[in-house]
């Protein structure tokens, strides 16, 4: 019978083209991204996803013009904040991790991210990653210097070992990228290097519980062999 994915990991792209599609400054368009993230969460616990990582800002992303990276700042601050009291978060125990070079980010966005960690480790219901300030080749360079002051031995590293000390070990099931691009842009090379990658044309922000149904059940057909 076949599998729904247990782990789907999705690039939230195209939020400044929407943007600009509807004549708004970029603002307009990460906001609208950001309120996005919840009907997606919604729609995948309705279908029974009980992992999901979401790229949300990369190490790259730093790059961007002042301005609007300390507008995406504020909307993480808030957001972070209310994932403490959020009702759903709680009534559906979702584990929360924030995973990348974290400290890049102001030390009090930092506090936030520890305070919701801390409050949702013991939970169990569904696990939500939220890759900030993420890029795969960076982690895997972490990953590294983790072992290295670990002093382990140059014989002892294996996969198993590598993928203990990545920010995040889960392997994913299915990719998704909306925003018409067709490319991985430095995210979950390791967790995804079995996934089937999934694109739609649309836009971060005007994706559907129904894309989202569509890219489930092509999954679902796909016969995954993992090399065999």
């Amino acid at each position: 019978m076949p599998e729904i994915p247990k782990h789907i990991a999705i690039i939230l792209d195209g939020n400044r083209r929407y943007a600009k599609k509807h004549m708004k400054e970029a603002a307009f368009g990460h906001q609208k991204g950001f309120e996005k993230i919840g009907e997606f969460l919604k729609w995948s616990r309705e279908l029974g996803i009980k992992e999901v990582t979401l790229y949300c800002f990369s190490t790259e992303n730093f790059n961007r013009d002042k301005n609007e990276r300390e507008y995406l700042f504020n909307l993480f601050r808030n957001k972070v904040k209310d994932l403490k009291k959020d009702k759903a978060v709680h009534e559906n125990k979702i584990k929360i991790r924030f995973i990348g070079r974290l400290s890049m980010f102001p030390s009090e966005i930092q506090k936030e991210m520890k305070e919701v960690m801390e409050l949702t480790k013991n939970y169990d219901g569904y696990i939500l990653n939220l890759a900030l300030a993420y890029g795969s080749k960076t982690e895997l360079v972490d990953a590294f210097k983790q072992m290295i002051r670990k002093g382990v031995d140059i014989d002892e590293v294996n996969e198993e070992l590598i993928k203990e000390n990545l920010y995040l070990s889960d392997d994913v099931d299915l990719l998704i990228r909306p925003g018409g691009e067709k490319r991985m842009s430095n995210f979950m090379l390791w967790q995804a290097s079995y996934a089937e990658l999934w694109f739609s044309d649309k836009l971060w922000p005007e994706f559907t519980k129904e894309d989202l149904a569509e890219a489930v059940e092509w999954h679902k057909k796909r016969d995954r062999r993992f090399g065999r």
